[in-house]
C-alpha cells in the first residue's frame, strides 16, 4: 500500500502530460471528466473539515496538479470538438440539457461562472493569501523568540520547542505557497475564456470550411460543445477556488468548520431573534410571497427560543477576556521570586536573539547548558533572557538570582580581535571580559584581515556565552540548589541505589549541598558522583563538619582534581617550608566559614607576598602553577590566598599522590623583610 501510495502521484502527474499530447477516447474523457469534478468536490469538502491551514499542508500542490489536470482536459476535448464535432456523453449532456440547448442561456451561464470565480472568489482568495504570508512572515522572529523564551524559562523541553519551530516554518512556507498557489486559480480563470474563445473560432471555421457545414450549423453544433466543454472546467474550477478561500481564511480552530460556524451564530438568541422578525415582517410589504419569509422567520425565532446562551457565552467571556490576577499568596509568591540567572540586552543588542537577523545567542545558551552539565556536573538553570532599555547601548548585563554580578559590552557591527598587533586595525580597545586579555572591538567587515595577520577574532555572541560561561562557572555553588541535589541524587540512586541510601541515612540533603557547594566554589566538577558520595558515607561515620567531608570527598576525586593542572606531564607546585607550614598547622583556628590561619597581619602579609611573586617568576616562564600543603591545612590555606590571589588553586599532598609527576617551582619561607614584602605588594 505505501508503495502505491509513494507512485500514485508521479504516475499520475506522468499521465497528464500524456493526455496534451495524445488523443483520448470520448469514454475515457467522460471517465476523467467525473473524475475531475469528484476529485475538486473532495478537495472542497476536506478544506471545510480541517481545524486549521496546516491541517491540509499539501493544498497548494493539490492545486496545481488539479489545475493542471483540468487543463489537460481542456486541451483532449479541444482535440475532440475540433476533430469529430463529438466529446463524449458529459460535454454534450452540459451543452445541450444544462444549458437548455440555447447558446445564449450557456454564454451567459457561463460568464456567470466565469466572473464568480475571476472576479470574486479568486481574487479575494489570491489577497487573503498574499496578506497571510507576509502577516505570517513577519511574525516569524516573534513567534521563535516566545518559544526560545518559554524553552529558557523551562515553561517546554526541547522537543517542544521543536515541534513548535518546526510548525511556525511549516506555516510560513504554507502561506508562501498558497501565495502562489492563488496564482494558479486566477490564471486558470483567463485560460478557460481563452480556451472556450479558440474553440468557439476554431470550430466555426472547421464546421464551415472542413466539414461544409452551413453558418447556422456550425455555430448550433460547435457553441454548444465549446460551451459545455467550457462548464464542465468552470465547474471543478469554482470548487477548487472556493476551497482556496476556505482555506486560507480559515483561522486555528479546536472544531471543524461546521461545528464552528454554527456555533458561532447559534450562541445568541437576540441575533436569531431580531432576524426572524425581519423576515416575518417583510410579509406587509403588499405583493411579496408570505409563505417563504414566514417558514423562514418562524425557523429564526424557534432556533432563537431555544438557544441556551448562559454557558456558551460565560466560556466565550472566559476565553476572550485576559485573565484578572487574583492577589492570592500563591500568586503573590510567584510574582516575587527571583530568576536564578538573568541576561539582559539594551536595545541595540537585540539582534543577537533574533533569527531573522542571523541571532542565534538564545541556541548558544541552550547548548552552553548541556555544555555545563558534561563539563561539572550541575544542571545550569534556564537563562531568562529580555531586554532592557535602561541599560547603555551596545551594553549586556548577567545576573544572579536578580543581582548583577557582570557586565559588558557587545556593539552591533562588530567582533572582538584579540592578541597582538591590534594596533594596525580601527576600533574601540577593551579587556576581554573572562581572561582579561588585551582586545579591540573591530568593524564586522574586517574580521578576513585580522585573521590573515593571525589574530584571534570572536563574534559577539560567542563573547556573551563565553562570559555567562565563567560566570556560570565561578558561581557553580550558589547555583546548586537543595532541588537540584534531591535530582542528581536520585538519577545516582537509578543506578547506584546502595550508595544513595548508605549516605542519606547519614547526612541530610542540607549537608549534602553544602560539600558540594565547597567542591564547585573550588572549580572542582562533581560529575563522578558515586565515588563522591561514598566517600561522604564513610567519613560521616566520624563527623559530619563540612569542611572535613570535602577533603574527603577531594581525597577520592584526587586523579580528577588534579588533571586541569598537569602540563607537559607534570604539575608544577608551589610548597611551604616545613618550619612554616608546622607554624601554620599551629595557627589554625575554627571560625563558622571553616577554619582559618590565625597569622598576625604582617606574617599573613609575607606569606602572600612571596606566594604571589613565585607564581608571577612561574608564569613568567609559560607555567600555571599550584599551592600544596597539608590536608588538614587546605581549606585555611585557600581562605587565606582567596582574597589576593583569586584562583590560585590550593591542592592537599594527598590529591598529588600517584596523580603526576610533581616538579617544584618555589617554596615560601615566610622569612622576607618587611621593606621586601611592602614592596613587593606594591
Amino acid at each position: 500500500m505505501k508503495r502505491l501510495t509513494q507512485l500514485g502521484v508521479p504516475v499520475g502527474i506522468v499521465l497528464i502530460i500524456v493526455m496534451l499530447v495524445v488523443p483520448l477516447p470520448a469514454m475515457v474523457l467522460d471517465l476523467l471528466i467525473a473524475a475531475n469534478i469528484s476529485g475538486a468536490l473532495v478537495v472542497l469538502l476536506t478544506g471545510m473539515f480541517v481545524r486549521r491551514p496546516l491541517d491540509f499542508a499539501s493544498f497548494p500542490s493539490i492545486l496545481l496538479v488539479m489545475t493542471l489536470f483540468r487543463l489537460a482536459l481542456n486541451v483532449s476535448a479541444t482535440r475532440l470538438v475540433l476533430a469529430d464535432g463529438y466529446a463524449g456523453k458529459v460535454i454534450d449532456t452540459f451543452g445541450h440539457f444544462v444549458v437548455s440547448g440555447s447558446l445564449v442561456i450557456g454564454l451567459i451561464v457561463f460568464a456567470i461562472l466565469v466572473i464568480i470565480q475571476f472576479v470574486v472568489i479568486t481574487n479575494g482568495a489570491g489577497r487573503v493569501a498574499e496578506v497571510g504570508a507576509r502577516f505570517t512572515l513577519d511574525a516569524m522572529p516573534g513567534k521563535q523568540m516566545a518559544i526560545d523564551a518559554d524553552l529558557n524559562a523551562g515553561l517546554i523541553d526541547d522537543d517542544e520547542a521543536r515541534r513548535r519551530r518546526q510548525e511556525v516554518a511549516a506555516e510560513a512556507d504554507f502561506y508562501g505557497a498558497m501565495d502562489g498557489g492563488s496564482k494558479f486559480v486566477k490564471g486558470d480563470a483567463i485560460a478557460a475564456i481563452v480556451i472556450t474563445l479558440v474553440n468557439l473560432i476554431g470550430g466555426f471555421a472547421i464546421g464551415v470550411g472542413s466539414k461544409g457545414m452551413d453558418l447556422g450549423e456550425a455555430i448550433h453544433t460547435y457553441s454548444l460543445l465549446s460551451i459545455g466543454d467550457g462548464l464542465v472546467s468552470q465547474i471543478p474550477a469554482l470548487l477548487l477556488s472556493v476551497a482556496t478561500g476556505l482555506v486560507v481564511t480559515r483561522s486555528t480552530a479546536d472544531e471543524d468548520m461546521g461545528t464552528d460556524i454554527v456555533r458561532q451564530l447559534t450562541r445568541h438568541k437576540m441575533p436569531l431573534r431580531v432576524a426572524g422578525s425581519g423576515a416575518i415582517a417583510l410579509c406587509l410589504i403588499p405583493g411579496l410571497p408570505k409563505l417563504p419569509f414566514l417558514v423562514i422567520g418562524g425557523a429564526l425565532l424557534l432556533a432563537g427560543s431555544r438557544v441556551d446562551e448562559s454557558e456558551p457565552s460565560a466560556a466565550a467571556d472566559a476565553e476572550s477576556a485576559p485573565a484578572v490576577p487574583q492577589d492570592t499568596p500563591e500568586q503573590l509568591v510567584a510574582d516575587i521570586q527571583v530568576d536564578p540567572i538573568g541576561l539582559e540586552l539594551s536595545a541595540d543588542l537585540i539582534d543577537l536573539v533574533d533569527p531573522s537577523a542571523g541571532g542565534d545567542l538564545l541556541d548558544r545558551v541552550k547548548a552552553l547548558r548541556k555544555k555545563v552539565a558534561s563539563d561539572i556536573g550541575v544542571v545550569m538553570p534556564p537563562v531568562r533572557t529580555r531586554d532592557n532599555l535602561e541599560l547603555p547601548m551596545k551594553t549586556y548585563v548577567i545576573k544572579l538570582f536578580g543581582v548583577e554580578v557582570a557586565r559588558g559590552e557587545a556593539p552591533p557591527g562588530t567582533v572582538l580581535a584579540i592578541g597582538e598587533y591590534l594596533s594596525v586595525l580601527p576600533g574601540t580597545p577593551v579587556k576581554e571580559p573572562v581572561f582579561g586579555l588585551d582586545a579591540k572591538w573591530i568593524p564586522a567587515e574586517l574580521r578576513a584581515q585580522a585573521e590573515i595577520q593571525g589574530i584571534t577574532v570572536v563574534d559577539r555572541a560567542s563573547v556573551v556565552t563565553t562570559h555567562m560561561a565563567d560566570v556560570v562557572r565561578t558561581h557553580a555553588g550558589r547555583l546548586l540548589g537543595r532541588e537540584d541535589v534531591k535530582l542528581l541524587s536520585d538519577v545516582v540512586k537509578q543506578t547506584h541505589p546502595v550508595v544513595v541510601e548508605e549516605l542519606l541515612a547519614q547526612l541530610s540533603l542540607g549537608e549534602i549541598q553544602r560539600v558540594l557547594q565547597n567542591l564547585l566554589d573550588e572549580q572542582v566538577p562533581i560529575r563522578d558522583l558515586v565515588r563522591i558520595f561514598e566517600a561522604l558515607s564513610l567519613r560521616a561515620r566520624e563527623t559530619k563538619d563540612a569542611e572535613a567531608l570535602t577533603e574527603s570527598a577531594r581525597g577520592a576525586l584526587g586523579a580528577a582534581i588534579v588533571q586541569p593542572y598537569v602540563s607537559d606531564g607534570a604539575v608544577h607546585v608551589i610548597s611551604f617550608e616545613p618550619q612554616l607550614e608546622q607554624r601554620m598547622l599551629e595557627a589554625l583556628r575554627p571560625t563558622e566559614e571553616g577554619t582559618v590561619v590565625a597569622f598576625d597581619m604582617e606574617t599573613g602579609q609575607v606569606v602572600l607576598t612571596e606566594l604571589a611573586r613565585l607564581m608571577v617568576e612561574a608564569e613568567n616562564q609559560s607555567v600555571h602553577p599550584v599551592v600544596a600543603c597539608a590536608p588538614q591545612l587546605r581549606g585555611a590555606v585557600r581562605r587565606m590566598v582567596q582574597p589576593s590571589l583569586g584562583r590560585m588553586p590550593v591542592l592537599s599532598y594527598r590529591e598529588l599522590t600517584g596523580s603526576a609527576q610533581v616538579r617544584s617551582v618555589g617554596v615560601v619561607t615566610g622569612r622576607l623583610s618587611s621593606v621586601g614584602a611592602a614592596g613587593l605588594l606594591a
